[in-house]
């Protein structure tokens, strides 16, 4: 019994020290696993709060930067309305740059702008468009270029009673009446050759020029299309200078540049203030074309026949001005005496600007020889001394041009015959550039083209064929307007030549 109950003692014993064996080994796993967790955490723990402070830090550093352009636009996304308006105004303006390409029969560029608008292929007002304006192309016809009419003016009259006086005793306001045109009767003449159909084009539009490997330039007829109700013309203005005859007649007194960089004229009223408007061909023809963008053929402009004698434009730019030579003109000599101040470098460069300006605005520019020379009575020596002159005072003011305008209608050969290889004259002038030429003629048609010049007669629109197609006694205008419906009213009678 003892012995037994000793058993048991000792197998309880065992058991209890079993129990707190695996106690013991519990304990420790679980003090040992604590102790791991402590570690790690020890550890991990600084790397993740470096990972939220360089987090924190970038956050701030971003935000004190300045933030870029494209950044901002992806940020900042414009309202669906908004991008829709900007889309609208977009189309909306190549709508406009297209139309007025194609008003002015230049279909192609018309064509080009509506496809340059991404997306115009789905764009049904677009695609529309581009199908009107080949429509239209596909419906002009070739102007015949050999009968296309060169018409010119010289500087306008704006104050007709004061050019036209006294015509019993003063020959200038004789040749006033003779030569020159009002602003009245040249912008209805403008209106009604527009609403007859006749397109402004440029002289060189007639034809096409090349030039081979040696540079010499070769001329063939050109191609202009337009409608078949349209008729192509020419325009040409002579002695766009203001010369001192002109001083006290009434007629603008120089070229100017306005505010927005555009040709105007300077006026001298009657009480001697000065106003600056529309005086002249170019502004008044400016006015008119941008009124009517189909009066003109790819935006074409006139051609202006200078003389330097009396300088360009309205400015003293001859040399003669600086240098006085003893045998100067009078006129020379009292508008010098009367502006103490002059100084030709200023004014060669006034002058400058405003031919650039006229440049800028479509126009060109062509010698009408520097002293108003007659070429086909004038010597040799004396065409040599003469484009000299023009190229050393008035080509460095309003460039190199190809173009040479005669003066009183005179030439260097007879139509009939052209310009023959041993026309000494013809050769001179060809060596100095020029490649087209022009005279008067009054003929309705004459157009002249040879591989290596271009020839075209004038018709003049002045007072003595205004005035005399108005009364009956002649019929070489009927075809541009109705001269008893043009002429202007305070128009004396002219004088038969």
């Amino acid at each position: 019994m003892e012995r037994h109950q000793d058993t048991s003692r000792r197998t309880m014993n065992r058991r209890k020290q079993r129990y707190m064996q695996k106690r013991m080994i519990i304990t420790f796993f679980a003090l040992l696993l604590m102790t791991g967790a402590g570690v790690l955490a020890a550890v991990f723990a600084p790397k993740e709060d470096t990972k939220e402070q360089a987090a924190r830090k970038n956050t701030l550093e971003t935000s004190a930067k300045p933030v870029e352009k494209d950044t901002v636009k992806e940020q900042i996304k414009e309202p669906e309305s908004k991008q829709e308006e900007n889309s609208e105004n977009t189309q909306s303006a190549v709508l406009a740059e297209a139309d007025l390409l194609a008003a002015g029969y230049d279909y192609d560029k018309a064509i080009e702008t509506i496809k340059s608008c991404q997306g115009y292929e789905r764009n049904a007002e677009l695609t529309a468009r581009i199908s009107d304006y080949e429509a239209k192309k596909a419906a002009c016809v070739p102007v015949n270029i050999e009968e296309v009419t060169h018409v010119f003016y010289h500087s306008l009259v704006v104050d007709p009673e004061l050019c036209f006086a006294n015509q019993d005793t003063d020959p200038q306001a004789v040749g006033n009446n003779q030569w020159m045109t009002t602003i009245d009767e040249f912008n209805k003449i403008t209106q009604t050759m527009y609403d007859r159909g006749y397109v402004l084009v440029d002289l060189h539009d007639l034809v096409e020029e090349t030039k081979d490997e040696n540079g010499e330039v070769h001329i063939k007829p050109g191609t202009i299309m337009l409608p078949p109700d349209k008729k192509a013309f020419v325009l040409s203005i002579d002695d766009l200078s203001y010369y001192h005859s002109y001083d006290g007649y009434g007629y603008a007194s120089k070229m100017i540049v306005d505010e927005n960089g555009k040709p105007k004229c300077e006026y001298i009223q009657r009480d001697g203030s000065t106003v600056v408007g529309d005086y002249d061909v170019i502004p008044l023809m400016d006015k008119f074309l941008e009124e009517h963008p189909d009066a003109s053929y790819k935006g074409a402009k006139g051609t202006i026949a200078l003389t330097g004698y009396n300088g360009i434009l309205g400015y003293r730019t001859d040399i003669s001005y600086q240098t006085v030579p003893e045998d100067i003109d009078e006129d020379k000599r009292k508008w010098l005496e009367s502006h103490p101040e002059f100084d030709l470098e200023t004014e060669r460069a006034n002058a400058k600007k405003v031919a650039d300006a006229i440049k800028a605005d479509g126009w060109k520019f062509a010698s009408h020889t520097w002293g108003h020379m007659k070429v086909g009575d004038a010597s040799m020596e004396r065409l040599q001394t003469d484009t000299q002159k023009w190229k050393e005072n008035v080509e460095p003011l309003v460039g190199a041009t190809d173009t040479i305008i005669f003066a009183h209608g005179q030439d260097l050969a007879e139509w009939t015959t052209g310009y023959t290889p041993d026309n000494e004259k013809f050769n001179y002038l060809k060596q100095q550039g020029f490649n087209y030429f022009c005279n008067v003629d009054s003929k309705q048609y004459s157009v002249q083209i040879q591989d290596n010049y271009f020839r075209q007669g004038r018709r003049n629109l002045d007072g003595y064929r205004i005035y005399f197609n108005s009364i009956g006694e002649m019929d070489s205008v009927s075809d541009l307007f109705n001269a008893s419906e043009v002429i202007d009213p305070k128009r004396p009678p002219v004088p038969h030549l």
